[in-house]
């Protein structure tokens, strides 16, 4: 298999997942949906935010980067730390982790408290992420486990349907504060979802960690897990560098109302979902060539905001073809590090959230950077420049081989050599 089942869950016998698993399942990915928005909302609400804080967009969005940060450096971590503790312990604490970011947000008088309660969530944020395509696999019959990850980390995508398109409209009518203290009362709610849905989740059997204490630098010599980390990591610094000012892009260059921007990103949001879903199906069978076609979308969508968004509909085509390919990234970077390392699911995990979410720092310290000093035409191609490169990577590296779709997929594993 590559994954094993703990008691309690789905295990190598079973012809179908469950209702009370497929529960289990959509509770995770509601955490996963959680965890996302409450990293993404100031990307909705960074005008506002700005303002209420008395600093500039540009620092508001190095909030971003100081949660990505804590991230990267915490979800590594995880599966060395937690040794033989519940997972489902150590979700539910995470996320009342993450309420009380949340909660911190929501009270900060200026940038000194928004930092410190960036800083909880990035740690909340880690221990969830880094987790959650982990667990998914041990939830669900071994049929039904490509779906079980596409699922559990929709809520990436998801956060961009509904979680930053709806915080940007309770900002709107609420104020930005009143967001944050609904995504702490929404993670305490998972918090305790987790506890009743979830089977005892225990270490992982030896057939899933066989090399869980070997050092951890021993994932990064294998050229195809390293190949693949190159490519995310130039996409989503690509991506993030965008994307966290998309809202005074939308503003300034194409006229925009706040009501207007939370529509688009709405859009945004529904063709992400669809990318998460249709790319996680390809990927499972080939995950270089989706990753490969991925880059070309986040790059030519960067292209085109570039060079026509003063323009209502090529801003729209553009913001939804974005939306549909940076929708399916993380899966289809999760079902690449998982092909390659199979025997090492729980620290691949880890480190690939970890290289992410530093990638999202770095995107959005970037971008800062520039909105700061240059200008959003200037952001725009250098992010644009950045996903070329991904693409480059992506290409001239090792990468998993393309997989055959088995006849029997009832006893299909994934990852599997």
């Amino acid at each position: 298999m590559g994954l094993s089942m703990p008691v309690g869950t789905a295990g190598p016998d079973s012809v179908r997942t469950t209702a009370r698993q497929w529960l289990a399942v959509a509770v995770l990915a509601l955490s996963t949906f959680i965890v996302v928005t409450s990293e993404m909302l100031p990307v909705g609400v960074l005008t506002p935010m700005a303002d209420g804080l008395r600093i500039s967009t540009g620092t508001t969005g190095f909030s971003l980067t100081i949660t990505g940060l804590v991230t990267a450096g915490v979800a590594p971590l995880v599966p060395r730390l937690l040794g033989g503790l519940d997972r489902r312990l150590v979700l539910a604490v995470a996320m009342v982790v993450l309420a009380l970011g949340n909660v911190l947000t929501a009270a900060a008088p200026g940038f000194a408290l928004l930092v410190v309660s960036r800083i909880v969530l990035g740690v909340g944020m880690g221990v969830v992420w880094g987790l959650a395509a982990a667990v998914a696999p041990r939830l669900v019959a071994p049929r039904n486990i490509a779906l079980a990850v596409s699922f559990a980390v929709s809520g990436v995508a998801a956060a961009s349907v509904i979680g930053v398109p709806l915080g940007t409209l309770v900002g709107n009518v609420l104020g930005w504060r009143a967001a944050f203290v609904m995504l702490a009362v929404a993670a305490v709610a998972l918090a305790g979802g987790l506890l009743l849905v979830l089977p005892r989740l225990p270490r992982p059997s030896a057939s899933a960690s066989t090399q869980a204490e070997a050092p951890r630098g021993a994932l990064w010599r294998r050229a195809a897990v390293l190949t693949g980390l190159m490519a995310v990591v130039f996409l989503v610094t690509a991506h993030f560098a965008a994307y966290t000012y998309v809202r005074p892009i939308l503003e300034e260059r194409t006229g925009l109302d706040p009501a207007a921007v939370a529509l688009l990103l709405l859009v945004y949001g529904v063709f992400g979902l669809a990318g998460n879903f249709a790319a996680g199906a390809l990927a499972a069978h080939r995950a270089r060539a989706t990753v490969l076609l991925l880059a070309v979308g986040i790059g030519a969508s960067i292209v085109l905001l570039a060079l026509f968004g003063t323009a209502g509909v090529p801003t729209s085509i553009a913001i939804g073809l974005w939306g549909l390919v940076y929708g399916g990234l993380s899966v289809a970077g999760q079902t690449w590090m998982t092909q390659v390392a199979p025997d090492r699911v729980e620290q691949v995990t880890g480190l690939y959230v970890g290289v992410f979410t530093a990638a999202i720092a770095l995107g959005a310290f970037l971008g800062g950077t520039i909105v700061e000093t240059a200008d959003i035409g200037i952001l725009l191609w250098s992010a644009g420049l950045l996903a070329v490169v991904a693409l480059v990577a992506a290409l001239v590296g090792p990468g998993p081989a393309p997989r055959s779709r088995p006849r029997n997929e009832d006893a299909a594993p994934v990852g599997a050599p």
